[in-house]
């Protein structure tokens, strides 16, 4: 945690990071950073962060920043421009390829970073006055199953509960969700009520997450089945008499053919077992727990939606909450847990590319409707492609033109090597950024726009509940950057559009995006926020967190659908009769395995913010695959060390990790890194680009592919106060350490090469140990007192202590024994190894852990009161338990031993 005077002026502004919408206390540092605490009065998490949000002024510095328009020129380099020429150009060549190839050929890609106003500039601008619909955003990748699971069952994409539910929940069931890592702030708050209220836990999910210890029943569900286990809920709460028959008849429709295709599919216990590959015992404690807890919330995240059926298995859930009535009342309700900050703002303003703004779709009458307040006779009049397949139109040249803002497709999206190679197709390629680099541009940006930071923007997001904050800029953009609304308002100019965009603050664009959500609205929509419309600059400013709809002249809702009124022309609810579940892939001799991506705790993305962080690239440092352990000795590969993942679509070098916490004939590895940060670990050109035929969201989660060692001789780290560039033959990734660059690195090339390396930077004061013949070369530079390079190589694991070295690289000066023992790469006398960062909010390392336990610690609590890790966001928690009871198991070893002796 970042502590906070509190003499200083602090800004409140939202976290930068997950769907959760935490309030933040900004304040600034008077030299480009700002400490960081949690918003007491925010309602989202009430003071409480996560170890990411803990380390957002971390991740504050210019580092890699775009700072000025960049365009390519003629020798194939970026030069700096005036924002006039980048503008002109960026409009120009728009303005050609639309007339010469029509509006079809052009299309923009954004970002659930961007802030809402910027999300409704950009929409407003291609679907109502370019006149395409070929606009959409990562939250594809992330929401779009929930969103259209959503309008398929209520008419709407409406969520219909809050935060509170978490609270006041008998039952809370995690599907898909490892909560404790991805959403902590939230799952917190769920283990307050399992303490406190007596509420139990269910965890639904292929991996036994880190969510997986304080559940009360965990089902390692087959991957794709689970549209399987929610049908035949659906069978055991008719069969035992847990219908809420009065809602189903006035408040639904298609009940009767839902319940007829879940019996075919499941159609009892049995059944259900047989289809999921869970025991009977653990289906019938699941569907008796759900059939007598009348408060239940179910939250479904991204191994639910990241699926080529995630849209059934959202209504297979949604199901069963109409069934029962337990939807829209007080601790009940099925609960999208969203990934990004502010994904369901743009879902607000039709960020997606089968959306209008406002939650209209492509009907006649919301195209009128649109039409008609924009003001816009060149509205889209149809869906535009969404983002896989809008990708694949790039590949063909049918899109010739892109603008990517705040987002990283070269890395995210599925078969990211197809995406970076037709990304070099286009005639014009602009990208807003941050960052003068990543995947994305380096895959051949023709024009860079320098857009404003988190820290620098001012505007609003909409976290999972529906609740609106602001976020606000606590500092000064540097540069010459912008905010992305801005430089949209600005090509539209340019394009003749001036007139509908003469926006002149956040604050206008927000308060037209208000007055259209309650435009012919009365009631019909559920997005309504038309009370805000009028707001004035100060109100603006000032507004504190609100969850729509705020309706003019009606009182505010926090809960929708209790007593219906759905969003379908008869006011009703559909029940969805979902196709049986089948994965799009089949596994093969070739590739028996399957892969299954996501998150670690405190990494965000593909790293661009917090790769910036030391903290938090203490953890887990490098890209990984897990794997089950007999699996792992099926095809002969050990825990630390490498193994090549092949796919269909690619394939990559990861650190080898042996969990028996993976599903036997399941691989995991992480998303974050790419080609910027790691050699060969752009995990998403792994993935098969298969998509959901409703929501257009590919499956993440299962994509065969085999594995097989990959041999490394050599093993090593380099610390510099300076970037590197390690040679191209090694295997890498980069690591944010204290006081400079951390690379961590395998390699089979001789030592004299890495020798030369060193020396062809390295200042003239060195100090070397040298064993070829033992395979062993360290050797450091110094400035004055401090070490300013460092190179540690040698066999696996004799290279030395990373920790060790890193910590005495952190240090401003190093005294005789220290510089003494440096090449040794041991700790010195008075330097404490603390070891891993196992806590990141608060620095604890894994090291320092163990003692306190060997000392007396018996608890997480007990560590937590000795050590302050575990007691901010929670998500360590796990962990910490784990290494309690390994030290429990190391301690009685030797005991078990003595006796026999």
């Amino acid at each position: 945690m970042t502590a906070v005077d509190p003499n200083l002026r602090a800004t409140r502004t939202t976290c930068a990071y997950c769907g959760v919408g935490c309030g933040i206390l900004a304040t600034p540092d008077g030299r480009g950073g700002a400490a960081i605490s949690g918003d007491p009065e925010h309602p989202a998490n009430f003071g409480r962060l996560c170890s990411k949000g803990s380390a957002l002024g971390e991740t504050l510095g210019l580092t890699n920043r775009l700072l000025y328009p960049m365009i390519r020129c003629r020798k194939g380099t970026m030069e700096r421009v005036a924002w006039s020429d980048a503008l002109d150009h960026v409009a120009h060549r728009f303005q050609h390829i639309i007339a010469r190839d029509g509006p079809g050929a052009v299309a923009f890609y954004l970002s659930g970073q961007l802030l809402t106003e910027d999300y409704y500039v950009a929409n407003k601008l291609m679907k109502g006055f370019i006149g395409s619909a070929n606009v959409d955003t990562n939250s594809r990748l992330c929401m779009a199953s929930s969103v259209a699971g959503h309008r398929r069952a209520f008419g709407a994409d409406t969520v219909p509960g809050c935060y509170e539910d978490l609270d006041e929940a008998d039952l809370l069931v995690l599907v898909g969700s490892n909560a404790a890592w991805c959403h902590p702030v939230l799952y917190q708050r769920m283990l307050v009520n399992k303490l406190e209220r007596g509420a139990r836990i269910v965890v639904i999910d292929p991996r036994r997450t880190d969510t997986v210890g304080d559940d009360d029943l965990f089902l390692g569900l087959k991957p794709g089945t689970d549209t399987a286990l929610f049908s035949g809920l659906l069978v055991h709460l008719a069969d035992s008499g847990a219908l809420d028959r009065d809602y189903i008849e006035r408040y639904t429709t298609g009940f009767d053919d839902a319940i007829a295709r879940a019996r075919s599919m499941a159609g009892s216990v049995g059944a259900t077992a047989l289809a999921t590959g869970l025991s009977e015992q653990d289906v019938a404690t699941f569907f008796q727990m759900f059939a007598k807890t009348p408060r239940v919330v179910t939250m479904y995240s991204q191994g639910v939606n990241q699926s080529a059926q995630g849209t059934d298995k959202v209504n297979a859930i949604v199901n069963c909450h109409l069934a029962t009535g337990r939807i829209g009342r007080v601790g009940a309700s099925p609960f999208s847990l969203t990934g990004q900050p502010n994904a369901m703002g743009g879902r607000e303003v039709g960020g997606l590319a089968n959306q209008l703004a406002a939650h209209m779709g492509f009907t006649p009458p919301d195209i009128d409707r649109v039409r008609r307040f924009w003001k816009a006779p060149r509205i889209a009049t149809h869906e535009g492609l969404k983002a896989v397949q809008m990708f694949e139109a790039i590949a063909r040249g049918e899109i010739k033109a892109l603008w990517v803002m705040g987002t990283n497709p070269a890395v995210s999206l599925p078969n990211a090597d197809i995406v970076r190679e037709a990304l070099k197709k286009l005639e014009l390629f602009v990208v807003s950024e941050n960052v003068v680099s990543n995947d994305t541009v380096d895959a051949g940006a023709h024009v860079l726009l320098p857009a404003q930071a988190w820290g620098e923007k001012s505007g609003t997001v909409t976290n999972s509940e529906r609740r609106i904050s602001r976020q606000r800029a606590f500092l000064s953009a540097p540069g010459e950057a912008r905010p992305d609304w801005w430089i949209l308002g600005e090509v539209a100019r340019r394009l003749g559009h001036g007139a509908a965009f003469s926006f002149a603050t956040a604050a206008d664009v927000f308060r037209e995006h208000a007055a259209l959500s309650a435009f012919e609205n009365g009631g019909g929509r559920d997005f309504d926020i038309g009370a805000l419309a009028a707001l004035s600059d100060d109100d603006f400013d000032a507004m504190a967190p609100v969850q729509w709809p705020v309706r003019q002249g009606a009182d505010p809702q926090a809960r929708f659908f209790a007593d219906g009124g759905f969003f379908a022309n008869d006011f009703k609810a559909r029940f969805i009769a979902p196709e049986i579940p089948a994965l799009r892939t089949e596994t093969t001799a070739a590739r028996p395995l399957r892969l299954n991506t996501g998150r670690i705790r405190d990494q965000w993305h593909t790293m661009t913010r917090t790769g910036e962080s030391p903290r938090l690239g203490q953890h887990l440092p490098e890209p990984f695959v897990e794997v089950h352990p007999g699996d792992a000795l099926k095809f002969g590969v050990a825990d630390g060390d490498f193994a090549r993942v092949t796919t269909d679509y690619g394939q990559c070098t990861l650190r080898v990790a042996v969990s028996e916490r993976q599903q036997r004939g399941m691989l995991f590895a992480p998303i974050h890194w790419s080609e910027a940060n790691a050699t060969g670990a752009r995990v998403g050109s792994l993935v098969a680009p298969y998509t959901d035929p409703f929501s257009g969201q590919p499956e993440n989660k299962a994509t065969p592919a085999s594995i097989a060692p990959y041999e490394y001789v050599f093993r090593g780290f380099a610390l510099s106060r300076k970037p590197l560039e390690l040679p191209a033959h090694a295997w890498s990734a980069r690591v944010a350490v204290n006081g400079g660059h951390g690379y961590l690195f395998a390699d089979n090339a001789d030592l004299v090469g890495w020798q030369s390396w060193l020396k062809s930077f390295a200042r003239e004061d060195i100090a070397e140990y040298v064993d070829f013949g033992g395979g062993v070369y360290r050797a450091a530079s110094f400035c004055g007192d401090r070490i300013d390079a460092c190179l540690f190589i040698g066999p696996a694991r004799d290279a030395g202590d990373w920790n060790v070295v890193k910590d005495l690289f952190a240090a401003d000066t190093l005294d005789n024994d220290q510089r003494r023992m440096l090449l040794s790469g041991k700790s010195a006398d008075g330097l404490a190894n603390a070891g891993p960062i196992v806590c990141a909010c608060f620095g604890v390392g894994r090291n320092t852990i163990c003692e306190t336990i060997a000392a007396g610690a018996r608890s997480a609590a007990d560590i937590g009161a000795k050590l302050k890790a575990g007691t901010n966001c929670g998500s360590c928690i796990p962990e910490l338990r784990r290494l309690i009871a390994q030290t429990s198991a190391s301690d009685a070893e030797p005991r078990k031993l003595a006796v026999a002796n």
